[in-house]
């Protein structure tokens, strides 16, 4: 049995971001029987009443997973690990500033997953960018197994630091639902759409996914647009609902985490918007390539190498504003490639392969 500790996450059931998804997805029908994983929670954000969950240990953290706190969260999780795993799995770099202390006081192999170019998002300050790339460098050193999971954020690790990341992207089958046809105008009534009239957009709201490009070019085109997210959690995205509040085409929808009704809205929409810009391989894209929407991505090198160049791309207000009245073929490639690339199941067992890794060392010394 190898046991495995993940570590960087607001913890499962997930209800937050790309990484909680990852975990979920990982563990439970997808995991092998000879792993043994152990989530790392936080007590204040999960319900720390719930001890196991698909087959997984949980132990709760008593700090914010995210924000100010996710630096000693990380830290305290690592803390925590010295003695009894095999691997620990860190998803994210905040807290590995600690690793070389970790790596001196445990003998389980380390992965880090260091997502995207955290210290270049547009949120942090000047002192937090520093101590952000400052952890990113401690994970590229002091990590047995670096995990970049797409080919431009491995290009970067290489260029940046001369070494080699394993790929591993995310999946987005989860999204992919055993809805009936009427089941699914039901949720489109409910919330008064028709089929293939909107575009739609379901992310957090922060200035590195442009979210206020996407407004602007929608609020000049006039065509539909809902916009599922996060719309009370900063200022950022206070300011933007009040600022389009009056814009009758845009509806603006706190997060919906409910599968089965954003497999429905997202399966019915005319095409998916995905604005980030500061990451790797995003689950809710890959999520909008296996329900087979068109797909149109804010143009940086993560987002055309998940979509394989095969997407239509913007970079600002006015090429987004000229997309939305392009004439479109077919784009039901979109769904054949994240079959190709981004199944769960796959993506389960390549983490797997990293963790026995270490056990086949073991076993050759």
């Amino acid at each position: 049995m190898v046991k495995v500790a993940i570590i960087g996450t607001q913890g499962v059931p997930a209800k937050y971001g790309g990484f909680e998804s990852l975990v979920e997805n990982i563990i439970g029908d997808n995991c092998s029987d000879g792993i043994q994983y152990t989530v790392f929670c936080s007590g204040i954000d999960m319900d720390s009443k719930l001890k196991s969950y698909k087959g997984c240990r949980l132990k709760y953290v008593p700090l914010h997973a995210n924000g100010m706190q996710s630096v000693p969260y990380d830290i305290l999780s690592m803390m925590r690990t010295i003695r009894g795993y095999d691997t620990i799995l860190i998803l994210g770099t905040s807290g590995c500033c600690f690793l070389p202390i970790l790596k001196r006081l445990c003998h389980a192999r380390i992965i880090v997953n260091i997502d995207g170019i955290e210290h270049k998002r547009e949120k942090w300050g000047k002192v937090a960018k520093w101590m952000l790339r400052h952890s990113e460098k401690a994970a590229v050193r002091y990590s047995d197994v670096i995990i970049a999971d797409n080919k431009g954020i491995s290009q970067y690790v290489k260029d940046t630091y001369g070494r080699d990341a394993e790929i591993i992207a995310y999946g987005g089958d989860n999204a992919v639902r055993d809805v009936s046809e009427q089941q699914q105008m039901e949720i489109l009534r409910q919330y008064g759409l028709e089929s293939d009239s909107y575009a739609i957009t379901v992310c957090r709201i922060e200035p590195e996914n442009n979210t206020h490009i996407v407004l602007e070019a929608f609020k000049r085109n006039g065509r539909p647009l809902v916009y599922i997210g996060n719309w009370e959690h900063s200022n950022y995205a206070r300011y933007l609902k009040k600022q389009y509040a009056e814009a009758t085409n845009i509806r603006m929808l706190d997060s919906i985490y409910d599968l089965d009704t954003l497999y429905a809205l997202r399966k019915h929409s005319h095409c998916y918007v995905h604005g980030h810009s500061a990451g790797g391989t995003n689950p809710s894209l890959v999520e909008a390539m296996s329900i087979g929407c068109r797909i149109l991505c804010f143009d940086v090198v993560y987002n055309r190498e998940t979509t394989h160049g095969k997407a239509l791309y913007f970079s600002d207000v006015e090429s987004l504003t000229e997309l939305l009245d392009t004439e479109w073929g077919d784009y039901s490639q979109m769904r054949e490639i994240a079959r190709r690339c981004y199944t769960w199941a796959t993506i389960a067992k390549a983490y797997e392969r990293l963790y026995t890794a270490q056990e086949k060392d073991r076993d050759s010394r």
